[in-house]
C-alpha cells in the first residue's frame, strides 16, 4: 500500500533508531570498555598491588588494542559490513571484560584489556562512520553529538554503581566487571538487531536530504592533498587523545589519594561529570553545525585547559568542583565535531576511511598520554604535573583549530 506524503512526515526517521542505538553502542564500548576503568583502578590497585605507572600500563594496553582496531576495521568492515563488525566488536568487548574479573595479574589484566580496546575500536569508527551515511552534513553534528553521550551515561552509571557492587564483597572489583561485561553483552545483541549499513537497506533516503543535499555530501577526492588535510584534522584530534585520557584515567585516582575522598564521594564526582556529559556531544556538536567548525573545536579546548589547570595547580575548594564542570559538560564534544569535519572534507563513503586515519593518529595520543602521565607521577609523587602538561597540550590544540581556515582544500564550515 502506498504511504502518503503527510504519513512519511509523521513518521520518525530510522535514522534516528540509528542515532539510538550507536549510543548504546558507545555506551558498551568506550563508557563500559573504556572510561569505568577510572572508578575501577583504586580498588584493582590496591587488590592487584599495581603502581603508578602499572595502573598507567594498563590503560595504554587498551589503547594498543584500540590502535589495532582502527588499522584493521576499515577491511573488516567491507568484509562483513558496519552492522556485523559492530554486533561481533562488541561481543569480544563483553567477553574479555568478563574475563578480567578471573585476573590474578597484572600480564593477564594487560592481555585481556588489550583485546577490549581491540572490541571498543571495531565497534567505535564503524559506528561514527554509519552516521555520516545516515545524515546530512547539516545534521552530522547534532546526530554525532547525540551519539558519543553515551559514555556520558556510562560514566554516570559507573560513578553511582561501581562502588556499591565493590562493597558487596572482598575484592568487588571482580564483580563490577562481571555485570559491566553482561551489559555489553546484551547491547552487542541489540545493536544487530538494530544497526542497518545504509539508508537504502530500510527502503529511506538519507536524514535531512529532503532539504537538498549539501554540495559536501558529495565530497571531494581522498588523494595526497586532501590526505594532508585530514592529517592536519588527525594532529588535532591527537592532542585530544593524549589530554582527555590523562583525565578520565587519573581524576578519580587523584580524588582517593590525593584529596583524601573516599570511594563513594569520588564516584560521586565522576557521576557529576557523566551528567553533565550528556549536553556536551549534542550542545557543541550542534553549534559546530551552526558557527563553524573551528569555532567549535577552539571553544571546547578553551575550557578543557581551564578543567586541567584548576587540577594541575592544586587550587583549594570550588577548583576541584569547577574542574570537574568544565570537564563534563564538553567531555565528548571533540569526536562528534571531528566526526562532522571529517564528514564534510571528505563526504560520506569515504568518512570511514579518514575517520579511522584521524582515530589511528588520536589512538597513538591515548597510548602515550596515560602512560606519560604514570611515569610523571612516579617520579614527582602525584599528577598535578601531568594536569598541566595536558594544559599546554589543549592550548597547543586551540592554535592547531585556529589555523584550520588557513588550510588549503578545507571547507568553508572548517
Amino acid at each position: 500500500m502506498a504511504v502518503s506524503l503527510s504519513e512519511k512526515k509523521n513518521r520518525v526517521h530510522y535514522g534516528w533508531l540509528i542515532v539510538a542505538a550507536g549510543c548504546l553502542c558507545i555506551f558498551a564500548c568506550l563508557g563500559l570498555g573504556r572510561f569505568a576503568l577510572g572508578m575501577l583502578l583504586p580498588a584493582m590497585g590496591s587488590s592487584l598491588e599495581l603502581s603508578y605507572s602499572q595502573m598507567g600500563f594498563i590503560s595504554t594496553c587498551n589503547f594498543f588494542g584500540y590502535l589495532f582496531a582502527v588499522l584493521a576495521c576499515g577491511r573488516f568492515q567491507s568484509i562483513l559490513g558496519a552492522r556485523a563488525l559492530i554486533s561481533l566488536a562488541l561481543f569480544l568487548v563483553s567477553l574479555s571484560m568478563i574475563m578480567i574479573g578471573f585476573a590474578r595479574s597484572l600480564v593477564i589484566v594487560a592481555v585481556l584489556y588489550t583485546l577490549t580496546g581491540i572490541g571498543s575500536g571495531a565497534a567505535n569508527v564503524p559506528m561514527m562512520g554509519l552516521i555520516s551515511t545516515w545524515f546530512s552534513s547539516h545534521l552530522r553534528g547534532r546526530a554525532a553529538g547525540f551519539i558519543v553521550i553515551g559514555s556520558g551515561f556510562a560514566i554516570l552509571m559507573s560513578g553511582l554503581v561501581i562502588p556499591v557492587l565493590n562493597s558487596l564483597r572482598p575484592e568487588g572489583w571482580r564483580l563490577s566487571w562481571f555485570i559491566l561485561g553482561l551489559i555489553v553483552l546484551a547491547i552487542s545483541v541489540l545493536c544487530w538487531s538494530v544497526l542497518r549499513n545504509r539508508p537504502e537497506d530500510m527502503g529511506v533516503g538519507m536524514v535531512g536530504a529532503e532539504k537538498g543535499i549539501d554540495r559536501k555530501d558529495a565530497g571531494i577526492r581522498f588523494g595526497s592533498l586532501d590526505r594532508n588535510v585530514v592529517l592536519y584534522c588527525g594532529a588535532i584530534y591527537f592532542v585530544f587523545g593524549f589530554t582527555y585520557v590523562i583525565y578520565a584515567t587519573f581524576i578519580v585516582t587523584v580524588l582517593v589519594q590525593d584529596y583524601g575522598f573516599s570511594e563513594q564521594v569520588a564516584g560521586t564526582f565522576w557521576a557529576w561529570v557523566g551528567i553533565l556529559s550528556l549536553f556536551s556531544g549534542p550542545v557543541f556538536g550542534t553549534l559546530s553545525d551552526k558557527l563553524g567548525r573551528k569555532t567549535g573545536l577552539i571553544v571546547v579546548f578553551l575550557i578543557q585547559t581551564a578543567a586541567y589547570l584548576l587540577v594541575g595547580l592544586k587550587l583549594p575548594g570550588i577548583a576541584l568542583v569547577l574542574s570537574i564542570g568544565c570537564f563534563g559538560i564538553v567531555a565528548w564534544s571533540i569526536p562528534s565535531i571531528m566526526l562532522a569535519l571529517v564528514g564534510d572534507l571528505v563526504g560520506p563513503y569515504h568518512t570511514v576511511r579518514a575517520f579511522g586515519l584521524i582515530t589511528f593518529i588520536f589512538g597513538i595520543g591515548q597510548i602515550l598520554g596515560p602512560y606519560i602521565a604514570g611515569l610523571l607521577a612516579e617520579e614527582t609523587g602525584d599528577f598535578s604535573v601531568a594536569f598541566l602538561l595536558a594544559a599546554a597540550m589543549t592550548v597547543l590544540a586551540m592554535l592547531l583549530s585556529w589555523r584550520l581556515r588557513m588550510k588549503e582544500g578545507c571547507t568553508p564550515s572548517c
